[in-house]
């Protein structure tokens, strides 16, 4: 199926992002945009309107679009968030996880690491997420599924922005022993395992990038 110009827009600010190529606070003006990809300006606004509704671009009226800039404050408040709503998903997981979801589990890991492997940011940072929706989804509440979609891609946009050493850096183990202790249904160690994860990713985060060098919109986007 042909992918449509807005989610080309879509898809080519996100790799950009998690790729650390587009730093926070970068203007992404419509005029411009519609030049680098060859259309008009409705097909951008309707590609800038879904990221802002993802929470990874500012609509600042009568200024335009900003990729975001989380503060130092922000990161805190939503890691704060996903530690408190990951220990009781990962509580209800431990009781309703099938061999089936432990192996859907186990595939995800292994093409993480493929992706760590082939230095692929954006995909690292998509199967890292897919990872805590899909141990959300064995939990079975869809409340907290929704919860956890939104923290888990405003927390990958904190780290693609922000991450000290990148996500191809990340423990590739740590995901492997949170599903050795989902496996073996201890609740204890999986907590701890996961919080010790998200801790981990919250202290490699480094805001002295918001300093860095700004490059042209048309050299970081140009297909």
């Amino acid at each position: 199926m042909k992918i449509s110009i807005e989610d080309r827009i879509e898809q080519r600010v996100l790799e950009a992002i998690a790729e650390r190529r587009l730093p926070p606070g970068a203007k992404l003006g419509e005029q411009l945009l519609s030049d680098i990809f060859t259309c008009n300006r409705a097909n951008v606004r309707r590609a800038l309107a879904s990221l802002a509704a993802q929470n990874v671009v500012d609509l600042i009226p009568n200024r335009g679009a900003f990729v975001i800039s989380p503060s130092p404050r922000d990161a805190k408040d939503v890691f704060q968030a996903r530690r408190a709503i990951e220990r009781t998903i990962v509580t209800a997981a431990c009781d309703h996880a099938t061999d089936t979801d432990l192996s859907a589990l186990a595939d995800i890991i292994a093409n993480e690491d493929a992706a760590r492997d082939a230095g692929d940011e954006t995909q690292i940072l998509r199967l890292s997420s897919e990872f805590h929706l899909r141990i959300a989804d064995v939990a079975g509440n869809s409340v907290l599924t929704r919860f956890l979609t939104d923290l888990t891609m405003r927390s990958a946009l904190i780290i693609g922005l922000y991450g000290h050493n990148g996500p191809s850096h990340c423990d590739r183990g740590e995901h492997r022993r949170i599903l050795a202790a989902l496996a073996a249904r201890d609740k204890a160690q999986l907590i701890a395992e996961m919080e010790r994860h998200l801790s981990h990713l919250e202290a490699d985060l480094d805001f002295s990038r918001l300093s860095e060098k700004q490059v042209p919109l048309e050299e970081i986007l140009q297909p």
